[in-house]
């Protein structure tokens, strides 16, 4: 497999029912606002059929590294149980979301494959591949943790709950030496 090849398998347990948790990860566009660590800004390219079938999304994203990534994705299918998309753009691939009830909980699975093409992801994973790694999995867990608080946002009846819920974890600092300062605890 080459260096820029990156296969991820993400496994969420998330305490709700399965049609909570797919219409929260349905939605591309409200990304930003709930999961604003991760994804900066997405704009629907093509709505897709009735089911969401070829629907077309343009997204800024980033990590807890000090670079961006710009990519879209195509829903390529849409299941009960998930939906599959292909990415292109800084990355090329595909991704499998499958969502399996388990009493209480659903059991959210990821499956992303994908060949880095951004120059800094494709030159440097020779040697950056843990990192790059590192910074996919810090992803991801910002994203568990944020469909918690959003799902606590919606299930809020009282202005107390309303109140109580915490704000979803904010995207790190682009320039280099704040993201150095933030990596050692110095700022947040």
């Amino acid at each position: 497999m080459p260096a820029n090849n990156y296969h991820f398998i993400t496994h969420w347990r998330i305490k709700a029912n399965l049609r909570e948790v797919v219409d929260v990860l349905g939605n591309a566009e409200d990304l930003p606002r709930w999961w604003p660590s991760v994804y900066l800004e997405v704009k629907q390219l093509t709505p897709g059929d009735e089911a969401g079938i070829g629907r077309r999304v343009s997204l800024y994203t980033k990590g807890w590294l000090p670079y961006t990534l710009r990519w879209s994705f195509t829903v390529t299918d849409v299941r009960d149980d998930g939906f599959t998309l292909t990415a292109d753009g800084d990355f090329v691939g595909r991704g499998i979301w499958t969502f399996v009830q388990d009493g209480d909980y659903t059991e959210a699975i990821y499956d992303w494959k994908i060949e880095a093409t951004k120059p800094i992801l494709r030159d440097y994973s020779w040697i950056m591949k843990p990192i790059f790694g590192m910074n996919h999995k810090w992803a991801m867990a910002r994203g568990q943790e944020s469909l918690i608080i959003e799902l606590m946002r919606r299930k809020a009846t009282t202005d107390d709950e309303k109140r109580n819920i915490p704000t979803p974890p904010p995207a790190t600092p682009n320039a280099p030496g704040k993201w150095m300062l933030a990596v050692l605890g110095f700022s947040r």
